[in-house]
């Protein structure tokens, strides 16, 4: 499997609204994001620029090349900025991400465990992390 890349690099729209600002990028439809100032749309727009990727990741799917800014030919008003997507921090936070699971044991061993007040997650993990040697 080919390395990803740690950062990707898009141009976005930003356009002011009667009400908000919007983000969107050409390359990627449906990513999109609002913010109450140009400021917070942007905030908005990286943290969904990365989360739309990191999904395309995931799905196995193409991933566009950014275009050219010469190429992007923004409405009047609109502002066209590059916008830039951490991967690494985005992958690290959705890959340890909680995941809840249903598991049984003895009722002894719960009642043990309770009476000591043990954190079965807690014990769970580094168990795991022991057998699998991570």
């Amino acid at each position: 499997m080919a390395q990803l890349p740690d950062h990707y690099t898009y141009p976005a729209i930003l356009q002011k609204t009667r009400d908000c600002y919007g983000v969107h990028f050409p390359d990627l439809p449906g990513c999109i994001a609002t913010g109450a100032t140009a400021d917070e749309a942007s905030a908005a727009a990286k943290e969904g620029l990365a989360l739309h990727l990191w999904g395309m990741e995931q799905d196995g799917a193409p991933i566009p090349a950014p275009s050219a800014l010469d190429a992007i030919l923004p409405q009047q008003g609109d502002v066209l900025c590059l916008l830039d997507a951490n991967m690494f921090a985005i992958r690290a936070e959705m890959n340890n991400r909680p995941v809840k699971k249903t598991l049984t044991i003895p009722w002894y061993l719960n009642e043990l465990a309770e009476k000591q007040r043990l954190n079965f997650s807690q014990i769970l993990q580094s168990a795991l992390r022991e057998r699998l040697s991570v």
